[in-house]
């Protein structure tokens, strides 16, 4: 991953993780060590979830850009559709307590969500490429008559 990526997926991570870690706390508060369990299963979900999804999407970025923002509405539709599959595979498990998981999974998209939007906007990113000074062209211009 170029070095823009993974500055952006660090500064969506790293609010990710300190939301989950406070959310584990409260849920062990709360809930108990099952609550913790599923804070924490929630935090590593998300990340996954969000961190792929962000690889998918700058992979997409570089090969198709044409297809760039149908592909990003369609893999937030995707990953927000499999969270909440996710959350209905694992709403009556005795694993963890599914509140503080579900709670928890909402919280940390949504940080995820926020944080992204923010590293993209103080991202300085060109939108055009530079053309190379060493082309092949002559730094000629006007006829060649």
């Amino acid at each position: 991953m170029p070095s823009n990526d993974v500055r952006i997926l660090a500064q969506a991570a790293v609010p990710t993780a300190a939301v989950g870690a406070v959310a584990a706390v409260v849920s062990a508060v709360v809930a108990g060590g099952k609550g913790a369990i599923g804070a924490v299963a929630a935090t590593v979900v998300v990340i996954l979830f969000m961190g792929i999804g962000l690889y998918v999407l700058q992979r997409t970025a570089r090969s198709l850009p044409h297809l760039f923002q149908m592909m990003g509405l369609m893999l937030y539709a995707a990953q927000i559709l499999l969270l909440f599959i996710f959350l209905s595979v694992f709403r009556d498990t005795t694993l963890f307590n599914p509140k503080a998981f579900a709670i928890t999974l909402v919280a940390g998209t949504l940080t995820w969500i926020a944080a992204q939007t923010r590293a993209h906007m103080k991202a300085k990113i060109l939108y055009v490429e530079p053309e190379s000074t060493t082309s092949g062209k002559s730094d000629k211009s006007g006829h060649s008559s």
